[in-house]
C-alpha cells in the first residue's frame, strides 16, 4: 500500500488535489458540485456530530471553533478539484479527507445507482513553504476555469472560492 511522503504538519498550508477515476467526471449537476461544496464545509468541523446525510441543522448546532482544518481557496472542475487548506490539528486533513470523500462517494453512488470509489485513493499534497507560493497557489487554483475555457469571467464561475474574494 503506498503511503503519503509528505508529512502533514498542524499550522502549515496545503495545496490538495484529486481527480476521478480515469479522469471520469465527478460531478454531473449543479447539485453534484452543491453537496460536494456543502461536504466539504461540513467535514472541517471535529467530531462528533451526525454523518452529514444524517444531519438535522435545527437539532444539532456546529461549533466552528472546532475545525481540524481551515479552508482558505477551492475550485471544483468537472473530473478534480483543487483546496488550498491549512491543518489546524494533528491528523486533520488526513481524517477531513477521509470523511468527506467517503461521504461525497455515498451520495454519488447512491444518486447515480452505481457502486465502488469515485475519485483516486491518495489525493495529492503540497506543502506551501512560502508566502509567494501561497499567492501563487491561490492565484493558480483559481484559474481553472479560466485556462480550461470554463468560463470567460472568473467571476461567473460558482464552483470556486473566487467570487467570495471580493
Amino acid at each position: 500500500m503506498p503511503y503519503r511522503t509528505t508529512p502533514l504538519v498542524s499550522g502549515e498550508y496545503y495545496h490538495i488535489y484529486n481527480k476521478g477515476i480515469a479522469k471520469q467526471k465527478i460531478f454531473a449537476t449543479n447539485r453534484n458540485y452543491q453537496r460536494f461544496t456543502q461536504t466539504f464545509f461540513y467535514y472541517q468541523i471535529q467530531n462528533p456530530k451526525p454523518k452529514f446525510s444524517n444531519r438535522n441543522s435545527s437539532l444539532y448546532e456546529i461549533d466552528p471553533t472546532k475545525k481540524v482544518v481551515d479552508i482558505i481557496s477551492y475550485c471544483l472542475m468537472p473530473n478534480h478539484f483543487h483546496l488550498l487548506i491549512k491543518q489546524l490539528r494533528d491528523g486533520g486533513i488526513s481524517e477531513f479527507m477521509r470523511k468527506f470523500i467517503h461521504s461525497y462517494t455515498k451520495y454519488w453512488n447512491t444518486k447515480r445507482k452505481t457502486q465502488g470509489p469515485l475519485i483516486q485513493a491518495m489525493f495529492k499534497v503540497v506543502r506551501i513553504e512560502t508566502d509567494e507560493q501561497l499567492i501563487h497557489t491561490s492565484r493558480y487554483i483559481h484559474l481553472n476555469p479560466l485556462v480550461s475555457f470554463l468560463v470567460k469571467d472568473l467571476n461567473f464561475y460558482p464552483w470556486s472560492s473566487y467570487p467570495n474574494l471580493y
